[in-house]
């Protein structure tokens, strides 16, 4: 009979263990719920908070990278200016070299090797000008074209095909692309009948 006492002891103490046990576990797996939950709501905050200075960010680095283009672009045409109006400066000295070239009986009195010098010089600089994108206006029996072309004088002329023509350049023009630095300076046929 003490066995049967002894066995009934130990299943009341297993009993109470059982029913403490849930007890307690539930306690702790409401507790963890709770953690969890917690943990939860914290981690979907972080989510959007850090959507949030992505989002930011990246709007910054686009508004940064617009300015950045921006400036570049206004540097690129500042430059393009100063050359243009660098150049410009250098039309005169053209103008020089064409009235030299152009009055042929002083030009072949000139010692032949300082002939050669200079029109060596002259081609290095209409080289340059090349390369900077730079054209001369200099072409006579094409449509008078006011863009391009300063008009000095109009001369009669027999041909109608004539008729507002190029005849003559008096003064070079020069274009940078589709902008005119300097108009060409004409003369233009003028048809009468």
């Amino acid at each position: 009979m003490h066995n049967t006492s002894e066995n009934k002891d130990e299943e009341e103490i297993i009993e109470d263990d059982i029913q403490f046990e849930p007890e307690e576990s539930e306690r702790e797996a409401a507790g963890i719920q709770s953690k969890v939950k917690k943990l939860r709501s914290d981690l979907q905050e972080s989510k959007k908070q850090s959507q949030e200075y992505l989002t930011g960010w990246q709007k910054e680095r686009a508004s940064f990278a617009n300015y950045k283009a921006e400036e570049e672009k206004k540097r690129s045409e500042r430059i393009s200016l100063l050359k243009q109006g660098l150049i410009s400066d250098f039309f005169p000295v053209l103008d020089s070299f064409d009235m030299a070239f152009g009055n042929k009986e002083s030009w072949e009195k000139v010692d032949q090797s300082w002939r050669t010098g200079i029109e060596y010089i002259y081609s290095q600089f209409m080289k340059i000008l090349e390369d900077y994108g730079i054209s001369v206006i200099n072409a006579t029996g094409v449509e008078f074209d006011p863009m391009i072309h300063d008009p000095t004088d109009h001369v009669p002329v027999e041909n109608q095909e004539q008729d507002n023509k190029v005849l003559s350049i008096v003064q070079k023009g020069y274009t940078s692309g589709k902008v005119v630095l300097r108009p060409a300076k004409v003369t233009i046929g003028r048809y009468d009948q």
